[in-house]
């Protein structure tokens, strides 16, 4: 299985990259709507799902969590220079933590403005605690996998309920996934619609000096990263420490070694999130799902008014509408989801994703924690 998997996440990635650089009008027309990034997730469903293969557990699933990903999230971050934060500002932050506000209190009032529309979908949660279910579901979103394990013991979410919660937010967290991938591409038009005139400056280019495009330079910044990233590994356990640790020394290599070669990482960490979102792909599973109709409803109006009320924030502040999938990606998708969205739209973006997918992972069991609260007050 293992040697299988490899090859169709081998397959996959090197189909994406011929896709992105592909000049074919036709072809063009139909990346417009499916973005070749897509193609990366549901190659290897497709080839799971035709041959009946179960690819959720492969080896790959933990190589790509213990290495692909921080050898990316250091790619990707030493490409940012530090003006870069100084010229975002903080306004893609207010609205990342607006998401996270909305996803939090969300279900309470949902729950409650159920009880005057339809008193048995009312009783469902409150009565017979399907509420439990949602707790998770928030340091899901948020936090990713541990806060939600953390909040399912905290809220004393039952077992079979868990289960069923762990199947659906895998349809919804896909299915969002690929929704956001089609809005970001809208952000132009978006922008246009509501007079948002924000534009953000192309980074990158003005970043790189003369002296740091040589395959001098090219060795220096590979040796580096795989230095590092080893180093790393061995010395901290735990996955958002390494994260965090990864992120603020790839911002180090990147702006204080004269000769980092920054188009280099770009392109590295590009390659490196195609490769993590096909072997997400080996997991894609729409089988299983079980739940009350009114459970799946409120989880529907619960996301999509999670980005509308984001949308109206990035309104009010009048900030780049493209900034609304990118933190709403950090907000649901996470640390391996929320920069290949940005790729889409652009690459330059891409560590200012992760830097939001941090914010997520730290402070999901937080959120969670105060839907625990306000649960607590019905």
């Amino acid at each position: 299985m293992d040697t299988i998997a490899l090859f169709v996440v081998g397959i996959t990635v090197l189909s994406v990259l011929w896709l992105n650089n592909q000049k074919n009008a036709w072809l063009q027309n139909l990346l417009n709507w499916f973005p070749a990034m897509l193609f990366a997730y549901v190659i290897p469903a497709g080839f799971s799902h035709s041959t009946g293969l179960d690819l959720s557990h492969v080896l790959l699933h933990a190589v790509s969590r213990n290495w692909i990903i921080p050898f990316a999230i250091l790619s990707v971050m030493s490409a940012l220079s530090l003006p870069q934060l100084k010229a975002v500002g903080a306004k893609p932050i207010i609205l990342f933590v607006s998401g996270s506000f909305a996803i939090a209190t969300l279900p309470v009032a949902l729950v409650l403005i159920s009880e005057y529309f339809n008193a048995n979908i009312h009783e469902l949660f409150i009565a017979q605690g399907y509420w439990k279910g949602l707790v998770p579901i928030v340091g899901s979103w948020i936090g990713g996998s541990t806060s939600q394990l953390v909040l399912k013991e905290l809220v004393g979410t039952p077992e079979p309920l868990f289960l069923s919660v762990l199947v659906l937010d895998n349809i919804l967290v896909n299915c969002w996934t690929i929704l956001m991938f089609q809005l970001i591409k809208r952000s132009d038009q978006l922008n246009a619609f509501f007079g948002i005139t924000e534009k953000i400056p192309y980074f990158v280019p003005h970043a790189i000096k003369s002296n740091s495009r040589t395959p001098g330079s090219i060795a220096i910044t590979a040796v580096s990263i795989i230095i590092v990233t080893v180093v790393v590994n061995f010395l901290i356990d735990d996955f958002l420490w390494r994260v965090i640790l990864l992120s603020i020394i790839g911002l180090l290599l990147g702006n204080f070694i004269k000769r980092w070669n920054h188009s280099f990482v770009l392109k590295i960490g590009g390659i490196l999130i195609i490769t993590i979102m096909a072997i997400l792909g080996l997991r894609l599973n729409f089988i299983g799902l079980s739940f009350p109709i009114p459970f799946v409803v409120v989880a529907l109006v619960w996301i999509v008014l999670h980005y509308i009320f984001m949308m109206i924030v990035a309104r009010v502040m009048r900030v780049h509408m493209a900034w609304v999938p990118i933190a709403s990606m950090a907000n649901v998708g996470g640390i391996s989801t929320a920069p290949a969205v940005t790729a889409t739209y652009n690459e330059e973006w891409m560590p200012h994703a992760i830097l939001l997918a941090i914010l997520s992972m730290v402070s999901g069991t937080a959120w969670g924690m105060f839907t625990i609260f306000l649960f607590g007050l019905i």
